[in-house]
């Protein structure tokens, strides 16, 4: 539109579209009319990796947009990322756990971050699952449901995580 001369703002100031939006009473907002919402999923237990990779495989379509860290119990040490716009899915590492680090490290960072204090478990430290979704018409229910059945059971939190087949090829336990 810049620089072509087919924008005309003296047009569009008159055109009855926005002055009618202006001149409602109520403005039904475009979340309400359009059905799109979101909510945070959080957890503070791993996600089986086998589990994960199925869903990941079979995302929810309503789900537009998504992004946040993961974690994932063959990797205890390193939160993984996830961020998915439309069908493309970007799943990889994001960094070491606060938790995973020498606990002199673990001080200097809890002294600095005021919020990773308050959110400190004292078992898991910064350990969790923290996703956000974005979607259109999303059962927000469901949703819920399936993430859930990809976290580990505990009888598998007794486990020995290490031993979990792993389909996430990025995550290799060294």
């Amino acid at each position: 539109i810049m620089n072509t001369g087919l924008f005309d703002f003296d047009a569009a100031s008159q055109s009855s579209g926005w002055i009618q939006e202006l001149q409602r009473e109520h403005h039904t907002p475009e979340t309400e009319e359009y059905g799109i919402g979101s909510f945070v999923y959080r957890r503070r237990v791993p996600f089986h990796p086998e589990r994960l990779a199925a869903l990941l495989s079979d995302w929810p379509e309503e789900i537009v947009r998504a992004k946040g860290l993961v974690w994932l119990a063959v990797r205890g040490d390193m939160a993984a990322s996830i961020s998915q716009a439309g069908p493309s899915i970007q799943f990889g590492p994001a960094g070491y756990w606060v938790a995973s680090l020498p606990e002199a490290e673990q001080h200097e960072w809890l002294a600095q971050e005021p919020d990773l204090r308050r959110r400190w478990d004292e078992t898991w430290g910064d350990r969790m699952n923290e996703i956000v979704l974005i979607g259109i018409g999303m059962d927000r229910e469901g949703i819920t449901h399936r993430l859930d059945e990809c976290l580990l059971t505990s009888g598998e939190m007794e486990m020995n995580w290490a031993e979990f087949r792993n389909p996430l090829p990025w995550i290799e336990i060294q």
